[in-house]
């Protein structure tokens, strides 16, 4: 059979991130037809039918799913590439590092204090990402490195170095009937409503959990606040204390690593500096970092 080409394989992740051909065209800017013809084409191509269509629904096969996932993957990749050719072309192209506000455990300053007394060091753009997808930033190429949480963010597809291990509190309204405790387990918590993280499972807890879904810190401490869920975070990501909410260690969670992570195809010279960098103001293993 044919090559992939990146275009025919655009337009159906889109189709089946949309799952409605219409809102698939208009996102990519093409008729419709003319996108079920790639569509159709693409099945001939591959031998195999990736979407059950009906008058009404558009769903994926299992056929389908797979070529999402891979798909994703792959256009991340290309886009990837195309990226880091251009920047490696410009020997004063900033690094990038992508974080969510207030997700770096404090360590963001001492780091790039550490890495702007290194001959070598560039100018660092600070890339806001949101709670879920700063991995997606270093994968297809908007950011050079990213902090990120383990084992709550994806990692695959990335290199990493730990910078700091903490344990995980549990946010909890002060007339709540656990308030009064020094410190809990898990299993005191079993019967609690914890929330959805859209993207990230901060509590291991089961899937299929009803509480609410939640996207930032401030939403959640509005929800504590008005009885309608409790949280387990990991420390640092607990602060600043809110004085209505109290915040009590969960001594069995399993701990959080904060880690420095880039592309495992990356091998730039001036990326390692970085992560050696880290990890001197983070006072890590210093051995590490053999990007």
């Amino acid at each position: 059979m044919a090559d992939l080409e990146t275009r025919e394989l655009e337009y159906f992740v889109t189709v089946a991130e949309e799952l409605h051909f219409g809102r698939a065209a208009s996102r990519l800017a093409i008729a419709q037809p003319t996108l079920s013809k790639a569509i159709r084409r693409l099945e001939s191509g591959l031998g195999v039918q990736l979407l059950e269509r009906s008058s009404r629904h558009v769903t994926l096969t299992p056929a389908g799913k797979a070529l999402l996932h891979h798909g994703r993957h792959a256009l991340n990749a290309v886009s990837a590439a195309a990226e880091k050719t251009r920047r490696a072309g410009d020997r004063h192209a900033p690094l990038r590092l992508v974080i969510k506000p207030g997700w770096e455990a404090g360590l963001l300053s001492s780091i790039l204090a550490a890495y702007s007394r290194r001959p070598e060091a560039r100018q660092v753009d600070i890339v806001f990402g949101g709670a879920t997808d700063r991995a997606d930033y270093v994968r297809d190429g908007r950011a050079d490195m990213a902090l990120l949480y383990a084992p709550f963010d994806d990692l695959s597809g990335l290199d990493h170095e730990t910078l700091s291990v903490e344990g995980r509190v549990a946010i909890l309204p002060r007339d709540h009937r656990l308030a009064s405790r020094p410190e809990l387990t898990m299993a005191d918590l079993e019967h609690e409503t914890l929330p959805r993280w859209k993207g990230v499972d901060w509590t291991g807890a089961p899937e299929g959990a009803d509480g609410p879904e939640i996207t930032d810190v401030t939403q959640m401490v509005q929800l504590i606040q008005l009885g309608r869920t409790i949280a387990v975070l990991p420390c640092s990501l607990a602060q600043p204390a809110h004085p209505a909410l109290v915040y009590i260690p969960v001594v069995d969670a399993p701990s959080s690593q904060l880690v420095i992570a880039w592309s495992q195809t990356d091998r730039r010279p001036l990326v390692a500096a970085f992560i050696r960098a880290a990890l001197e103001a983070s006072d890590a293993p210093a051995a590490a970092a053999d990007v």
